[in-house]
Order: structure tokens, then sequence, then C-alpha cells
């Protein structure tokens, strides 16, 4: 748990004496009140509590608690409290680039075989593989999310593109300048850009890292096979191109959208929620219907002709605190919120897609998803980010080499890259 404290510093101290005033939820007469924080909403995630307060038939009853909004808020928020001990958290929903660390830390109740079996079935391999941690699953399957291409059929059609056959970064770009249209991808100073190099990299064959095992002396290595050098190839070229938009380099998820659905628009990377979010926008009046019919999906870009795209893997893992006052509870309504009934409810209430794989077969979520075995082709073939509990250190040496876009030198962006984690990790540099 070092690392995370040496981060911390003297604020865990003081939300320590914070947390001695937080009731564990369960106080006075009643069922425990069980605590859930997650990311903000439409509200799908408080249906989704009640109906798995009432399921328990009084046994307990979720409260929803919302976090930040971005991924790193987030992680923050969470560890501030958490290493502070604090027992007011019961379950909190993780980005899966985080379990690692928070498992590390020893934040996180493991689930004993038994609860791993019931947890795990039927969900996706992918999202299996992202909720564990030294043999041991540590977090629930819950979310699951990978990113699209999405294109204007218009602009697709008048550019002479065929996104119907696997299509690279290369052929996009120049499809978008031959419209005079746009490449919208979330590449700000933050998580979002970490996605991007990091799926331009697993496209190449390459990795951020590997020997994860080894803690801090795990090797960074986007020199090897010329993977990052690729990806910062890519990025440049979008960076200063007619393709790119104006706020490429401050744009998050929604940003892009918006671009998008401009007169601008003619591509898009993002996550499957865009299309939900879209319709939203439709039968609100705050978007015209020619934009949403409009819209085509394809599987992320290849960053090498020769080789199969690995699109971004993310999405949200469900973690039983070590801390909270009611564990066995907790493990109860994290796995209420695991049932197929639940994540197909879930699914179609956020707009937002599902760790169990047999949801996507459901009628219901085939007329809200059409591109739902897109999505699960998608996921079964996803590239994840690196997992180690130093991820938050990995990605932020990434963003600072690899951002802006337009600025990136792929000649020396991999080594400075490489040697920043190292840096890092071993307390020489400070980011």
């Amino acid at each position: 748990m070092n690392h995370i404290l040496r981060r911390c510093g003297l604020r865990a101290v003081a939300l320590a004496l914070v947390a001695s005033t937080v009731g564990c939820g369960g106080g006075g007469s009643g069922p425990p009140v069980l605590n859930w924080y997650a990311p903000p909403d439409n509200g799908a995630y408080q249906k989704l509590a009640d109906r798995c307060s009432r399921a328990s038939g009084g046994a307990y009853r979720v409260k929803v608690s919302v976090l930040p909004t971005d991924a790193s808020g987030q992680r923050e928020q969470l560890v501030r409290r958490l290493a502070a001990k604090d027992s007011s958290i019961d379950v909190m929903a993780l980005d899966p680039v985080y379990v690692p660390e928070f498992a590390e830390a020893g934040f996180l109740r493991p689930f004993e075989p038994a609860e791993a079996a019931a947890l795990t079935e039927g969900m996706l391999s992918s999202a299996v593989e992202s909720s564990g941690w030294r043999n041991r699953l540590v977090a629930a399957p819950f979310r699951a999310n990978t990113q699209l291409l999405w294109y204007r059929k218009s602009v697709a059609a008048a550019a002479g593109l065929d996104p119907s056959r696997p299509v690279g970064w290369d052929e996009v770009i120049a499809a978008a300048e031959k419209t005079h249209k746009t490449v919208a991808v979330p590449a700000k100073r933050y998580e979002g850009i970490t996605v991007w190099v990091n799926g331009l990299v697993a496209g190449a064959g390459g990795a951020i890292v590997r020997d994860v095992e080894k803690g801090v002396d795990l090797e960074p290595t986007l020199q090897e096979g010329g993977s990052g050098k690729r990806a910062a190839e890519i990025m440049r070229r979008l960076g200063r191109s007619s393709a790119a938009p104006t706020n490429l380099a401050t744009s998050i998820e929604d940003d892009t959208r918006t671009t998008f659905q401009s007169d601008t628009g003619g591509f898009m990377i993002n996550w499957t929620y865009a299309h939900g979010a879209a319709a939203e926008a439709v039968a609100a009046g705050q978007l015209g219907r020619e934009v949403l019919d409009d819209y085509g999906w394809a599987r992320y870009p290849r960053t090498d002709p020769g080789k199969a795209s690995r699109p971004p893997f993310g999405g949200i893992a469900l973690g039983v605190s070590k801390y909270g006052g009611h564990s066995a509870a907790a493990v109860s309504a994290v796995r209420c919120a695991g049932t197929l009934e639940n994540q197909i409810t879930y699914m179609l209430e956020s707009k937002e897609t599902t760790a169990k794989a047999a949801a996507y077969d459901d009628p219901r979520v085939r007329a809200a998803l059409p591109m739902a075995d897109l999505i699960k082709e998608s996921l079964d073939q996803a590239g994840p980010r690196p997992r180690t509990p130093y991820y938050n250190d990995v990605s932020a040496s990434v963003q600072r080499i690899y951002h802006p876009p337009a600025d990136v030198n792929p000649d020396t962006a991999p080594r400075d890259t490489d040697d920043l984690i190292t840096g890092v990790l071993h307390d020489k540099v400070l980011l």
C-alpha cells in the first residue's frame, strides 16, 4: 500500500479523522444501508440499487453515492477514503485498470471460490480477466465497454471508404481529408489519451509494459517492435491534418460526439454509449433524426494493415470494501446486480454495455443496440490496458509524452516514455 500512501500524504491522516465520524450505513433500527459508490449516470444505478433492495426481502437497502465523472477523479476519491479505512464504503464501482492497485493495497475483500464461480458465470472472458488479481477474483464483472469507429454514412460513401471491411487509421484520416470532414478522438491529457495510445500500440502487436508481476521493476516496452513509434506516427498525422478537430488536444468523449454530430463530423472514436446518447438527444428534440440515421459503426481501426485491431477495453467492476461493516450483504447485492435480467434492464436504462454475454442475444438489447454483435466481437478481442498496481503512474507518464497529438515525436516518444515510467516508478522523477 505504500505506493498509494506516498501519494496521499497527510490527506489520508486528515480523512481518517473525518472517517471516524462517518457511520457505516447501518446505524439505528431496520436493515443495514449499503453504500454503493458509482460514477454519475442517468439514474440507472439507483434503479438497479432499488431493485436489489427489494429483491433482498428486507435484508438490506442499497444507497448510491455519486463519484466524480472521470476515472482519475473516481480513483482519487476512493483511494483517499479507503486509505483512511472509511467504513462507510460497502460496494464501489471501479474502472478495471485500478483493480490491481486496490487489491494490492488490501482495500478489496476477495471473493471466495464459490462466490467467484457465481459472479463470473456467463461473463465475457475479457471482463473476468480484468477483475482478478494474483489468481483471485477481487472484483465482480459488471459493465464491459469498448470503442468503435463511428462514421457518417454519407461521408464514408462520398470518400469511397467501405467500413464493412477492416479499415486502418491512415484510410480513415485520408477519407476525412478528402471530404473536408473530421476524425474526432478523445485526446485531452487525461485517461482518454492513454486509451488511444494503448489501442494503437496493441493493434501493432505491442504493449506499453510487461512483467507487471515485478511491481516497480516492470519493463516499459514502447520501444520494442516499433509499436510505440507507429502509435506516435498516427497521432501526429491526425494532429497535423485538416481532419483534426480544432479541439482535438482538449477533447473528451462528449466533445467528440458533439463534433461528430456537427456539420464537420465525419468519423469518431468513442465508446458504445454514443449511439444511445444520440437516440436520447433525438427523442428530446436536441438532435435531428437525420443525424442519427446517418450514424454508421465499424470495428476499431487497424494500426497495422496486416494485423487485426485490438479494440480498447473498458467498463466497471464491482468491488466490496474490506472495511465495510456488512460484507455478506454487500456480496449479495453485487450478485444481484450481475443477474442476467438485471444486466439487461440496466443496459437498456443506462445505454451502457454489459459483461454478461447472453445479454447481447436478448431481443430488447438487439433492438436498442443494432451493433450488438460488433460490440461483443470487439470485447472478445479487446486489448486491455496494463494491469499493474502502478497503473496511475504508467498512464500519467504516457499522457505527458504523447500529448498533444500534433507534437508527438515518433523518433523519441517511445524511448522518452519508457524512461519516464522507469524513473517515476523508482521515485527518481516526479510527475
